[in-house]
């Protein structure tokens, strides 16, 4: 059964033009889940893993920062279509701000950098077919992004969905581009090696890489953080920050028992009867901010060894091959993380970093965060701030609010004021009029109704 299915399925990536390195990861990874690997890292397994360094210590001077940075590449994620809040296109073109994308301001944030410390720093997407000609179209108003020598983006791969109930490559005739999945961002790396782009950052002077997702707009390329990175002498790095409620499901950086090493758990890769000990922010009080530092060289050298297969944890993703059909057919989706590279490396280290590096927005909770006046932008530097500490929580329910459409026809006037704001919970159908402020804890019952204008909700 499973020596068919894993032929199929690499038969399927090689007419579509899949990568070597990527097919041969894939081959791996499906031997592991033909053998009943789980991918799950027990509790016992593991030890909370505290950060080896503290942004707010780390002390760097102008020149330091700007060494660092003129060798230091940018490489931010962008293959998300944004499915789960209803967009039909690149999530990294939903306007968050003042009318800007998520792009727009990403972009622009590099370009400040480049101005204030007169370095290069380009600016590399990682796309997915899905998401590449929209967002290179959207790069053409910026004539100044592209680097000689380097791309403006370089494509992830591909590979197919598996049954759940013999590992073959599934079949959906609904729509066969439903067949495929990506293989999650850990990807990136035989991706960097098969493109051709770790070769030519190398070529181009480039020592060090700077890895974020492009839905969090505080991932900044940081002097601070570059300095301390380049003088750490690390191969690999990890950003962290102080769990908060509305990120405790989020993934963790443990220390592995067996061999003392850091590991990256998530939430895919943990038993149900044990999240209780996941989620516990007194004992994992740190989340992975998927903000990643790593040294080009160093990994070049391991992929070569390696024969461009990096040895990631496996994330077994049980999935429907219509994710919006639960009728239809169970299938298992092969991932891997970026972050979970960090075991690999025997000097990785983690820094704690300040909360406004970490703003993703994987939902529209968030996003209702991203646009009040919780959070500002600077006309100059681009960079995301916040204005209160800490930030309000958001809780909208899903069923009204969980899709964009959805989202925007209840906030036709905006966000209501959250400056003020310490928590607000929306059960029902609400729909918002202009000037609605916020203040302390507010709770909106499942009746549903009208906010009028100018209402000011809670206060107590």
């Amino acid at each position: 059964m499973s020596a068919s299915g894993r032929q199929q399925a690499l038969d399927r990536m090689v007419e579509a033009g899949v990568s070597q390195p990527a097919r041969d990861t894939f081959a791996r990874h499906y031997d592991h889940l033909a053998a009943g690997a789980t991918g799950l890292i027990a509790e016992s397994d593991v030890e909370p893993a505290l950060p080896s360094a503290h942004l707010e210590d780390v002390e760097v001077g102008e020149d330091e920062a700007r060494e660092a940075l003129a060798a230091t590449a940018v490489i931010t994620l962008n293959g998300g279509l944004g499915t789960s809040m209803g967009l039909a296109g690149p999530k990294s073109l939903l306007p968050v701000r003042d009318g800007l994308t998520f792009l727009d301001i990403t972009v622009r944030q590099v370009l400040a950098l480049r101005e204030r410390f007169d370095v290069t720093l380009p600016l590399v997407l990682m796309d997915s077919f899905s998401t590449r000609e929209a967002t290179l179209e959207v790069l053409e108003r910026y004539p100044d992004l592209e680097v000689d020598g380097i791309p403006l983006d370089f494509v992830q791969s591909q590979e197919p969905k598996l049954r759940a109930d013999d590992l073959t490559p599934v079949t959906w005739e609904a729509d066969p581009r439903l067949e495929w999945c990506p293989p999650g961002h850990g990807d990136l790396y035989p991706s960097l090696l098969a493109s051709g782009l770790l070769d030519q950052l190398l070529d181009g002077g480039f020592r060090y890489a700077f890895v974020s997702n492009i839905d969090n707009l505080g991932a900044v390329a940081d002097g601070r953080v570059a300095a301390w990175f380049a003088g750490s002498g690390a191969g690999f790095a990890a950003e962290v920050c102080r769990r908060t409620e509305m990120d405790k499901k989020g993934g963790h950086l443990v220390r592995r028992r067996a061999d003392g090493r850091l590991v990256l758990r998530d939430t895919a890769q943990t038993a149900e009867d044990e999240m209780v000990h996941f989620m516990d922010g007194d004992k994992h009080p740190f989340v992975n901010t998927n903000n990643l530092w790593f040294d080009l060289a160093r990994l070049r050298d391991m992929l070569t060894e390696r024969d461009g297969v990096m040895e990631l944890p496996l994330i077994r993703n049980a999935k429907t091959v219509d994710p919006t059909d639960k009728g239809s057919t169970p299938v298992i989706q092969i991932e891997s993380a970026m972050g979970s590279a960090v075991e690999l490396f025997d000097d990785a280290a983690a820094i704690a970093v300040t909360r406004d590096r970490f703003v993703p927005v994987k939902t529209t909770n968030e996003l209702a965060l991203l646009r009040s006046d919780a959070y500002a932008v600077d006309g100059t530097s681009y960079r995301l701030s916040r204005t209160v500490d800490p930030a309000p929580v958001v809780d909208l329910t899903k069923d009204c609010y969980g899709m964009i459409g959805d989202f925007d026809e209840r906030f036709p006037h905006g966000v209501p004021s959250l400056v003020d704001a310490e928590r607000l919970e929306v059960e029902g159908d609400w729909r918002f009029g202009a000037g609605v402020r916020v203040e302390g804890v507010a709770h909106l019952g499942p009746e549903g109704g009208t906010v009028e204008d100018g209402t000011t909700l809670g206060g107590a």
